[in-house]
């Protein structure tokens, strides 16, 4: 893959501070490239510098491995991305991984996305689909989280509004940012005091593991807050 199209020399980072960004051992980078899972290194004479491409296919290897994923899954997934995909590519594919999914997200055309789906699919059905974060498009094709999909056509034929469905996903993002920020707030007052360098492999391993918990947590808190507010309704 060609990763020195968009680089100029006033981006690079040289591998120490690569690795100071991403949270990472020299050692793992390197480990990382010679797996393909991160481009090698871009060349300026006899020394090798990393660009924003480099840190974007980091981060989803470390977000595929806070869900779970095996090494070869991984390494399966990221072959399928295409050579000349931008780090805004990679960090939308980031965007449709869930702690809870058992399957990573899968390219697809319109004709294989409605072969999945059983039906066609109309321009409003495929917005309430990406509404819903069944989906996102990605140029001409569709990133699917297809272990999802049924659920997004099973409510396409009950009617689900794309307007509810625009909404809902408002919601999501309003209270999803107050609870980084809120969470943030937690950890820089009681994580970093107690000894966590948020520099360091440790921290980044810790805030990973951090994440698929603080999303199984949030997802039980509203489920319980939906029981309670069906059985107060029920009651009046």
């Amino acid at each position: 893959m060609d990763v020195t199209r968009d680089a100029s020399d006033s981006a690079l980072l040289t591998l120490d501070e690569l690795t100071a960004r991403v949270g990472l051992s020299v050692r793992t980078v390197r480990f990382y490239t010679t797996r393909g899972l991160v481009p090698p290194p871009i060349r300026r004479g006899r020394s090798g510098y990393y660009a924003a491409i480099h840190v974007a296919r980091i981060e989803l290897v470390l977000e595929l491995q806070s869900h779970g994923f095996t090494l070869s899954a991984i390494e399966r997934y990221v072959a399928g991305i295409p050579a000349d995909a931008t780090p805004e590519d990679i960090s939308l594919a980031r965007t449709m991984l869930a702690p809870w999914q058992s399957d990573l997200p899968v390219e697809m055309d319109l004709e294989q996305l409605e072969l999945r789906a059983g039906r066609a699919l109309s321009a409003d059905d495929i917005a309430t689909l990406q509404a819903l974060g069944v989906l996102r498009l990605r140029g001409t094709t569709y990133l699917v989280a297809s272990n999802q999909l049924a659920i997004g056509v099973r409510l396409l034929e009950l009617g689900f509004p794309r307007d509810v469905a625009i909404g809902a996903a408002a919601v999501y993002q309003r209270h999803g940012e107050q609870m980084a920020q809120e969470l943030g707030a937690v950890i820089e007052e009681l994580l970093v005091p107690a000894g966590f360098e948020k520099e360091s492999e440790h921290f980044r391993e810790v805030m990973e593991r951090l994440k698929p918990l603080s999303v199984g947590g949030l997802v039980t808190a509203y489920e319980t807050a939906v029981a309670r507010n069906v059985r107060n309704r029920s009651g009046r």
